[in-house]
């Protein structure tokens, strides 16, 4: 059996217990049991009465969080002239057409958001097998395909969080860092539920928001009491 640390023991006994707290609480709990050397991100996890597997139960959209998410975003937009130096200009890290394609092709994927002009399409659509799974596929539904790709690399950059329901009908998203103020993660948190919420399918039946918890990157997670969730 593997030997659980000291912290970890110490983070679970703190927690032990405590479920459904006001969102309040439960960032005050998961802030004051962080003990990692680094940054830790806070993390949500909605379960939501949803099966993906059907067109019109996918939950899917984007958000931009009042207050950032406190990490560097690295981007890459497919594009060609004026647009690729629009791209460069905003601050995209990596640029290009045909030679971006061969960089992904060959395994080689060091950012976290993927741009594109909308005449790019059928060049990155031979990427759908690599950057799909990693929900990198760019798509005019959260605004990743696009003219206007100032905007979106800026938007990126700026805190917006893309988010989509899992095969189990889960949606998780990092909402800041535990750096941050207890008062501005409360606010990210509750501004990316109701983002979701706001994302409910059609087909959706029953209860749509099942649970809500949140936890560090490190640490253990707590359940949020849903009505404490709204916006304020």
């Amino acid at each position: 059996m593997a030997k659980i640390s000291k912290n970890k023991a110490a983070a679970r006994a703190a927690f032990d217990g405590k479920t459904n707290l006001t969102v309040e609480d439960a960032v005050a709990l998961v802030k004051a049991n962080v003990k990692a050397k680094f940054d830790e991100t806070v993390e949500i996890a909605m379960n939501l009465g949803v099966d993906p597997r059907h067109a019109d139960q996918m939950v899917r959209g984007v958000v931009t969080l009042p207050n950032g998410t406190g990490k560097h975003v690295r981007v890459a937009v497919f594009a060609r002239g004026p647009k690729a130096d629009e791209a460069k200009a905003a601050g995209a890290e990596i640029v290009g057409a045909e030679d971006l394609l061969e960089t992904i092709q060959s395994g080689k994927i060091e950012f976290d958001r993927c741009i594109a002009t909308p005449d790019m399409m059928p060049l990155v659509g031979r990427l759908g097998k690599i950057l799909g799974p990693r929900n990198l596929m760019p798509n005019p539904k959260v605004g990743t395909v696009t003219m206007d790709v100032k905007a979106a690399v800026e938007a990126a950059k700026g805190g917006e969080v893309q988010f989509k329901a899992e095969k189990a009908g889960v949606v998780h998203a990092g909402v800041g860092k535990a750096s941050f103020d207890a008062e501005k993660l409360a606010q990210n948190i509750r501004a990316f539920v109701d983002a979701v919420t706001r994302a409910k399918p059609s087909g959706a039946k029953g209860t749509y928001v099942k649970k809500v918890s949140i936890s560090s990157t490190m640490g253990p997670g707590v359940s949020l009491d849903l009505s404490s969730t709204a916006a304020q």
